[in-house]
């Protein structure tokens, strides 16, 4: 297995080593099957909060989360209450119970993801998780490539750095002039290219947050963000980390209770490839190493992002717009 690469700022604003969270999702397990077997391997203990959503405690982990990837079968709390009833307002006349939730998330489980929320963990311990993966390998998970109807991912939550205008600025650059190619070497499943699980940024906002005058101002950014990516589903989601670092101009224009504000950049690019034995959350860290790498190389940035504003996008993204995908 490979072992992480070390990120260009390899610590925090606080001086701490940067963490970063995984997000997995796979099919032919169950809340509980997945519950039992990574404690049977691992140890820790148990909390059931409901009939699909557990919570596994260990020292080395912390607190990961193992639940049917659907919300409306699980027990909510005050917060997202208010923000679903906001989204859906008929909901807040409906006195839905735990039992009915019990039985939805029966009749949707196999046909919904489970999904592992992993904690945060120090970047260099990521390949630590690479014994869960396997368990739930041998035990008969099954990621992306194992059915064309499963279009599942693996999220990162990377931590910044810094957290300034400047670096997030950067960041964004560097990924728009890496996207195509980031898609080519993930090899991103067909059902999930067509699903708006994770979708390109359209190409009149690559274009404009690329232009070598665009400020590194954090207030135009955000307001740019939320007028041309209203949605938690783009191939990196900036919403959660927007929402840290200025909430009131986040919630003023995204009312999705599934919006978490938290320091991180949320990567939902790769495929959840558990049928690759080689494939890791490590895997896809590595690529996202290379798009810090080329943020930090100044000199390397501007001469890719003058390419990139030189040229056409790719063929795929063109096709997308004659689909009428995006």
């Amino acid at each position: 297995m490979q072992q992480p690469k070390a990120p260009p700022r390899r610590v925090n604003s606080g001086g701490e080593e940067r963490r970063v969270g995984v997000e997995l999702e796979f099919a032919g397990l169950t809340v509980e099957e997945t519950t039992r077997h990574l404690h049977a391997e691992f140890g820790g203990t148990v909390e059931r909060l409901d009939a699909h959503r557990n919570i596994l405690s260990h020292p080395d982990w912390g607190e990961a989360k193992i639940e049917l990837d659907i919300q409306y079968v699980h027990r909510k709390d005050a917060e997202e209450e208010e923000g679903e009833a906001e989204m859906f307002g008929f909901l807040d006349v409906l006195d839905i119970s735990e039992k009915v939730r019990a039985r939805l998330g029966d009749a949707l489980t196999g046909l919904v993801p489970v999904e592992i929320v992993f904690p945060p963990i120090p970047w260099s311990k990521l390949g630590e998780l690479n014994a869960a993966f396997e368990v739930l390998r041998r035990h008969g998970a099954l990621g992306t490539r194992e059915s064309p109807l499963y279009a599942f991912g693996l999220h990162l939550n990377v931590e910044v750095a810094t957290g300034s205008a400047a670096e997030i600025l950067d960041t964004l650059r560097a990924y728009m002039v890496m996207a195509d190619g980031l898609h080519e070497e993930v090899d991103v499943d067909l059902t999930r290219w067509v699903l708006p699980h994770a979708d390109r940024f359209p190409d009149e906002y690559a274009k404009k947050i690329c232009a070598l005058d665009y400020p590194a101002e954090l207030s135009r950014m955000i307001d740019d963000y939320l007028e041309m990516n209203p949605t938690r589903n783009r191939e990196l989601d900036m919403l959660p980390l927007f929402a840290h670092l200025d909430p009131d101009r986040v919630k003023a224009q995204i009312s999705d209770a599934l919006v978490k504000p938290r320091p991180t950049y949320h990567y939902r690019l790769p495929n959840a490839d558990l049928g690759d034995p080689d494939w890791s959350a490590v895997t896809e860290w590595n690529r996202w190493v290379e798009i810090e790498e080329l943020a930090e190389d100044k000199d390397r940035l501007c001469d890719a992002v003058a390419e990139f504003l030189g040229r056409d996008r790719s063929v795929a993204a063109r096709l997308q717009r004659f689909l009428g995908l995006k």
